[in-house]
């Protein structure tokens, strides 16, 4: 039996953790928190959205985000003050609109093999999360943004996504509370929602119950490999404790380009902040006004999720501005305010805002499989779609040690490995 250790105790570091063990790994998870998923996998949108696989690598996404620059509540936000990280990551991400098809249908792919993965380890574990399969429909106002998502269908057909387009009075009939005039919408069926944080916890629980050894409160201060000891060492500047494994995984969210740095890698990541409301529907009156079919606005590049019968979760944004985690009023109005619109009989009186750092690799694609020591993984930078991916990319990194160590094959049951040319 090998031991890994892996880093990260948010949604793609649980998923890693749950995959080795099942594997026959001895597995030690090292987090900051005192419990799991206490940031980006705290509040998100909780869309699992194969449909939502577009990769933003597209020249649009430039024009948009010059134009919007100076607005403080648009829907993307670039603060100008440069840094090299900023400026190499947006080279990078320039250099990858060639890919933009490919790794759109790629994207697709994982999305779709990930959720039959979550669902039977959401059904084998017994974890509730508010889990809702009624599909998501994407909403337009205009026949730009109608026809624009037709030529996205055709890629995410490519990767094994069917969806269909809707008329105005059809959207109405999916989901009769949307107020307002559209031109038409895109619905995918199989599409489904959950609450990312209830999923991450249960998930948590249960890897303890296969013999993963949670390390919570842990500060890992630095990570080393020769390729055949990968040592963790943790606690406090003066007072540091090492713990020596056979390899590790980084799963560590936007904290993983300076883990990968220590370990000789390049995983340009860069933190681009999400925002949220949760909207508790206390009343009667919002819990029938609030939708039960999730959403996703492309115009506004919000999306919702009902989640359980009194919250519904709004989110959206994307916001370039370092590791900055302060929740800004100018960019929580705009979420209330398309509630208020969209939905004018739910009650905003009681929204809790929240905001979560997305790691994002300039390619929009995550970073996962070997680096350059041995027996050193990633498992990262999966950016807006963490918890749409976070089952397979967790399969795959699992598949991927097995090789590489030469541990025994997977035990009967156990998910098989999907190969993917971005590992």
């Amino acid at each position: 039996m090998k031991s890994i250790a892996v880093i990260g105790g948010g949604i793609t570091g649980v998923t890693t953790a749950y995959a080795l063990a099942k594997r026959g790994f001895a597995v030690t998870l090292f987090e900051k928190h005192r419990y799991a998923a206490m940031e980006t996998s705290f509040a998100n949108g909780g869309q699992l959205s194969a449909s939502n696989a577009e990769v933003w690598t597209h020249w649009s996404t430039i024009v948009k985000g010059l134009k919007w620059m100076l607005k403080g509540d648009a829907p993307l936000l670039v603060n100008p003050k440069p840094s090299w990280h900023k400026l190499s990551w947006f080279a990078e991400f320039i250099g990858n609109i060639a890919h933009y098809r490919q790794n759109t249908i790629e994207t697709a792919r994982l999305a779709v093999a990930a959720r039959e993965h979550l669902f039977a380890w959401a059904d084998a574990e017994s974890v509730d999360f508010d889990l809702k399969k009624q599909g998501i429909l994407h909403i337009y106002r205009d026949k730009k943004g109608f026809d624009h998502a037709g030529e996205v269908s055709k890629l995410l057909a490519a990767g094994g996504l069917p969806r269909r387009p809707v008329t105005p009075a059809e959207m109405r009939a999916i989901e009769p509370t949307l107020a307002g005039s559209y031109y038409g919408g895109y619905f995918t069926e199989s599409d489904a929602t959950g609450d990312i944080h209830k999923f991450t916890v249960g998930l948590a629980a249960a890897i303890e119950r296969l013999g993963v050894r949670c390390l919570y409160g842990q500060n890992v201060l630095s990570l080393r490999s020769d390729g055949k000891t990968a040592s963790v060492t943790v606690g406090e500047a003066d007072a540091p404790q090492t713990h020596r494994f056979d390899g590790l995984v980084v799963c560590a969210g936007v904290t993983s380009r300076d883990f990968a740095t220590q370990l000789g890698d390049r995983v340009n990541i860069y933190p681009v902040k999400g925002y949220s409301i949760t909207v508790n529907l206390r009343d009667a009156q919002s819990q029938q006004a609030a939708p039960t079919v999730s959403l996703l606005d492309d115009e506004t590049k919000l999306v919702t999720s009902r989640l359980g019968l009194d919250r519904l979760r709004v989110a959206g944004t994307a916001e370039f501005n370092g590791c900055n985690k302060d929740i800004r009023a100018d960019r929580i109005a705009p979420l209330v305010d398309w509630v208020h619109q969209c939905f004018p009989g739910v009650s905003t009186q009681q929204v809790v805002p929240w905001a979560g750092l997305r790691p994002m690799m300039p390619n929009m694609m995550p970073r996962v499989g070997r680096g350059r020591s041995a027996n050193v993984f990633y498992n990262t930078g999966h950016g807006h779609l963490g918890w749409t991916l976070s089952a397979v990319t967790a399969d795959m990194v699992a598949g991927v040690i097995v090789q590489a160590c030469g541990a025994h094959a997977p035990a009967a049951g156990a998910p098989s490995v999907l190969q993917s040319q971005h590992c």
